[in-house]
């Protein structure tokens, strides 16, 4: 058996950044093969050591300690947590493994601990938040993570736990995203954690970002496409189900998301539907922009813009009740050919568009729609405004089919809930539209039937209308 070195770094030295208080993490890794090290009387200054999974060269530690190793019994799955330590410790003194009021020991390849005395502004803190991410190693959430982490989410006064998902392939990626973290001495950021099995990552989440999916590969169906990742979310669903919070809010962001996210919270059944987002801000900000470009004016002039139904070539952006300056989008932009014809199909293709200027997806604007969504239900939404998500449309009172998960209008308290907005206008233009992008979605419903309880599935797809650039 081979063993893995596991050691106990205690430092008086507290990192600085800026006007900001950093306290950095405890790291822990579950491997299958380890030994542990305990904090001793220190008799010696120096010591070196090299391991593969931390790097190819030596590390030198010039920290005082002893080390002592003993063999703990094989873990199923990898796991890694960070976690900051107590913060009314006055100062650095080492972990008592027979404490049973301490944080479990460390185990793995290196384990650092600061303990530092909290500042003043702490007091103030929320209560920490739980966020799980999946497909943390990513470029979308290359760009999200550290978003979260500044407080630019949930805002300056709320410390979070990241919980990375990912696979065995990315592991070593992760480790890398938690490094990266852990140099960026985020203050709000308590707690890092990674692995690849979701009933360990999703354990008492509070939001799930379920961004993790298997891309669409060459000559594969969209058909395909939806029962494998299907089987993804289903349980990534049932481990939400297990052992997330009962009212875990989660937004699935890996296409097709509608109906990924469907999948989920067919498969989540302690956890209410009402719960479940498929991201479709993206698509919003994008029409906001063109109207803007349209008018010749500032997208912050930009309102009550809709995306209606699935995050395809179906979905519709409603010029119909969209604003600028409070004005309807029609009475300020009178073509309405431009308003049907290319102003649909340039929030369309897009993702397209971009992949074809500098060879990339829209990953980090992605990132910032994430954070939109996330903040709209957060905080309240202005008066009169409204937003853009994915939810299941039971309840809903426009009278689209019941049991899909469709982008609708919504409003919100900012308390994590929200409910469907009733004063919008339709024309026959917009029914027309909105009803083939459910037809759209009731036809994957069945397609996805063997994932959701509900029989036998039957795929009849009457057309490819995957994104471009998601594909």
């Amino acid at each position: 058996m081979t063993s893995v070195m596991h050691i106990d770094l205690i430092s008086s030295v507290s990192p600085s950044k800026t006007s900001t208080h950093p306290f950095p993490f405890q790291l822990i890794l579950h491997s299958a093969s380890m030994a542990v090290a305990d904090l001793k009387t220190p008799y010696y200054t120096t010591t070196e050591f090299s391991n593969s999974n931390l790097s190819s060269s030596s590390a030198r530690l010039s920290y005082n300690r002893c080390l002592s190793f003993r063999h703990l019994a094989r873990s199923p799955a990898p796991l890694i947590r960070c976690s900051v330590t107590s913060d009314q410790i006055q100062a650095p003194v080492g972990i008592d493994a027979n404490d049973p009021k301490q944080k479990p020991e460390c185990y793995g390849v290196f384990c650092l601990t600061y303990d530092l005395k909290a500042e003043e502004e702490t007091k103030s803190w929320k209560k920490m938040i739980n966020v799980a991410v999946s497909g943390a190693a990513g470029m979308i959430s290359n760009h999200l993570l550290f978003k979260l982490a500044s407080g630019e989410v949930f805002g300056p006064d709320q410390p979070i736990a990241l919980k990375l998902l990912g696979s065995e392939r990315s592991f070593g990626a992760l480790e890398g995203v938690a490094m990266e973290l852990e140099d960026s001495l985020y203050p709000l950021l308590r707690e890092v954690s990674i692995g690849i099995d979701p009933y360990e990552v999703f354990e008492d989440a509070d939001w799930a970002l379920l961004i993790g999916a298997k891309p669409r590969g060459p000559g594969m169906e969209r058909a395909d496409l939806l029962d494998i990742n299907g089987h993804i979310f289903a349980e990534q669903g049932k481990a939400l189900n297990a052992v997330a919070s009962p009212n875990v809010k989660v937004m699935v962001v890996g296409n097709p998301c509608n109906t990924n996210a469907l999948i989920c919270l067919k498969n989540a059944p302690n956890i209410p539907a009402k719960n479940f987002h498929a991201l479709t801000r993206l698509d919003e900000n994008r029409a906001k922009c063109q109207l803007a470009l349209k008018a010749g004016v500032f997208y912050d002039k930009v309102s009550n813009v809709t995306i209606w139904g699935n995050h395809s070539t179906t979905q519709v952006p409603d010029f119909l009740n969209a604003k600028i300056h409070g004005i309807p989008v029609p009475e300020v932009i009178k073509d309405r050919k431009w308003l049907e014809e290319d102003f649909t199909q340039m929030v369309q293709t897009r993702g397209g568009a971009l992949i074809k200027k500098w060879g990339r997806s829209s990953a980090a604007s992605t990132a910032v729609s994430v954070v939109d969504a996330i903040r709209s239900l957060v905080t309240p939404t202005p008066e009169g405004d409204w937003f853009s998500t994915g939810v299941y449309t039971n309840g809903n009172p426009y009278g689209i089919a019941e049991g899909i998960v469709f982008s609708m209008p919504c409003r919100s308290n900012g308390d994590g809930d929200y409910e469907f907005v009733k004063d919008v206008i339709f024309d026959d233009y917009l029914r027309k539209k909105i009803k083939k992008s459910e037809d759209e979605l009731l036809a994957e419903k069945k397609c996805v039937a063997h994932l959701t309880g509900e029989g036998i599935a039957v795929c009849d797809l009457p057309e490819d209308t995957m994104l471009p650039g998601e594909v």
